[in-house]
């Protein structure tokens, strides 16, 4: 066994990482082919999530394979391999192991010991079946990982230690209230009809919301849920619109979730803050976005900024910062696009921009010099988070606790602009403020038994394993035996050709006898010692003895392997057969 996981996850990554090296589920089978077709690599999977991309494979060399493997990763990811490597972990052989089942348990998820990572996990198994790129090691280990996590969630009380994502992102959303007292008589909106958005969908149903209304790509799938909603028993109308319907479905919507596999933005700031306009009874304006011919270039913003989030202040932007280079108007600040009104900016100016938008007294403001302190903090957030930290002066009604239109964005790469949190009365939600939101949260007395599931799982598994490696060996011997007791008889009929049939038969019966009880032994201890670590070289140790032939020995692998095959291609095409 030679098993190599190359990932990153939360837990390597910032989420701005993740987000953009996300893989649609057309890359994820291109990745798999390719990592197939490369040298290293005989068997290959691929577990793709929100928050993890991990690649797996049965690799003959270790360094190369890490080598092909981050390769390919960044390739198909549309990450350079320089920007990701530093992200990237890796884990071979029984750490690799030890980290699937980990995954399975729900240990190394997000939030800790949510159970949706058994659905990804089979959903991963069954897409390289369907490819034909997992063997009998990805088959025995992804289907061993879903047993670990069953039982984990059967023997433990780790589901009181965890939740599902969507039950987690709404209760950050609900605050300080239970979830089914603040989600009461709310209407909600339902972006995506995938499993993700459907458990949205149901978790709101059950939680006493009045109103659903799905909103898919596929207007049939969305009719599907809704009905589904419909004929649940929990009081809550359901219905289905087209995705061009979302905008206006916004302006009546309490709380919008949002799950698709779109690449690009499916709710902008402007969308988002003309949801909310007529319920505020004020206009929110948006930057308009101007896109540069040429991009953007260092010293200038490729977006108008707009006044409605301007700090309180009627000092300007000292920095004079404007689409066209000039100077602000006096009191435009900072844009409600976010990060995207100052993309392209130097580290410095961007720096010195976020410094005034705090709203540094005016004192300090003029001195450049006495902002010094300010713009090294900065500078560290922007290296540890990879963004401007911006805060506004006064309170915003999402802070006073008058929160108009509830976001929650489970998506990856994100659905909702990351900037519509500086919209007065739009609370957000998303993978990077989940993220953050659990590393606080308790962990249960459970986990510990948990994990001791899982190293006891681990050392089954590599026993197991390294048992069915010296199989061929055995076979080989075996096979040998029985061609030495055929060729003994054979000259004895040569000697004795007179011999009854009946003393023939005994005689050969006996000879057979002899040979297995002088196997049985050595045989059966051999697989005994081989699950132990180091047990790979007993097998070594028999071939040498016996002067086994070691292409009889890859013979019978080789037909294991072919067998193994044949199963599974018998499995896909049998039309009863579920997911693995």
């Amino acid at each position: 066994m030679s098993l190599l996981v190359v990932g990153l996850s939360h837990r390597s990554a910032p989420v701005s990482v993740l987000e953009r090296a996300a893989l649609a589920a057309d890359t994820q089978a291109k990745l798999l082919q390719d990592a197939l077709a490369a040298e290293p690599a005989a068997e290959a999977a691929v577990l793709a999530t929100c928050n993890r991309i991990e690649l797996y494979a049965d690799v003959d060399k270790f360094h190369a394979g890490v080598a092909e493997l981050s390769t390919l990763l960044a390739q198909h990811s549309g990450v350079g391999l320089e920007e990701l490597t530093p992200y990237l972990y890796v884990h071979y052989e029984d750490r690799a192991v030890h980290h699937l089942f980990s995954v399975a348990c729900g240990l190394d998820s997000m939030v800790v010991g949510e159970g949706q990572i058994l659905g990804q996990i089979k959903d991963a198994l069954a897409r390289s079946q369907e490819l034909h790129t997992a063997g009998r090691l990805l088959n025995d280990l992804f289907q061993q990982a879903l047993r670990v996590g069953k039982r984990a969630h059967s023997e433990t009380g780790i589901d009181r230690a965890g939740q599902s994502l969507v039950t987690f992102g709404l209760e950050q959303l609900a605050g300080r209230e239970p979830v089914e007292a603040w989600a009461k008589g709310k209407r909600a909106l339902v972006i995506g009809a995938g499993s993700m958005s459907s458990l949205a969908a149901a978790t709101l149903a059950r939680a006493g919301v009045a109103e659903v209304v799905v909103a898919n790509r596929t207007l049939d799938r969305a009719h599907r849920l809704a009905e589904i909603l419909s004929e649940g028993g929990t009081g809550t109308i359901a219905r289905a619109v087209p995705m061009d319907q979302v905008m206006a479905e916004l302006t009546r919507a309490d709380v919008a979730v949002s799950c698709t596999g779109a690449t690009g933005l499916v709710l902008t700031a402007e969308a988002v803050a003309a949801g909310v306009a007529d319920r505020a009874g004020v206009a929110v304006a948006v930057g308009a976005p101007r896109v540069p011919a040429a991009g953007p270039t260092s010293d200038s913003t490729p977006y108008d900024t707009a006044p409605d989030t301007a700090p309180d202040t009627d000092e300007a932007c000292p920095l004079g910062l404007s689409g066209d280079g000039a100077a602000v108007p006096r009191g435009v600040g900072f844009s409600v696009m976010g990060e995207d009104a100052v993309a392209g900016m130097d580290a410095a100016t961007l720096e010195q921009h976020a410094a005034w938008v705090d709203n540094a007294p005016a004192e300090r403001r003029d001195d450049p010099q006495n902002e010094a302190d300010t713009i090294t903090a900065l500078a560290a957030a922007v290296t540890a988070t990879g963004r401007v930290p911006e805060r506004r002066r006064r309170p915003s009604m999402v802070e006073t606790g008058n929160v108009l239109l509830a976001l929650l964005d489970l998506a990856m790469p994100r659905d909702i602009d990351g900037a519509v949190h500086r919209i007065d009365g739009v609370r957000l939600v998303d993978i990077e403020s989940l993220a953050d939101a659990s590393a606080d949260a308790p962990m249960a007395d459970d986990v510990e038994q948990v994990r001791a599931i899982v190293s006891d799982e681990v050392a089954a598994f590599g026993a197991a394993q390294r048992a069915a490696h010296i199989t061929p060996t055995v076979v080989a011997l075996r096979t040998m035996a029985a061609d030495v007791v055929a060729g003994e008889i054979a000259r004895l009929d040569g000697r004795l050709p007179g011999l009854a049939e009946k003393e023939r038969a005994e005689i050969t019966q006996t000879v057979r006898r002899v040979v297995d009880k002088l196997l049985h032994a050595p045989t059966v201890r051999v697989k005994e010692l081989a699950g132990e670590p180091g047990g790979a070289g007993y097998a070594d140790a028999l071939r040498t003895l016996f002067d086994l032939d070691p292409q009889t020995v890859a013979a019978v692998s080789r037909a294991d392997k072919l067998n193994d095959s044949t199963d599974q291609n018998v499995q896909h095409t049998d039309p009863n057969r579920g997911r693995a």
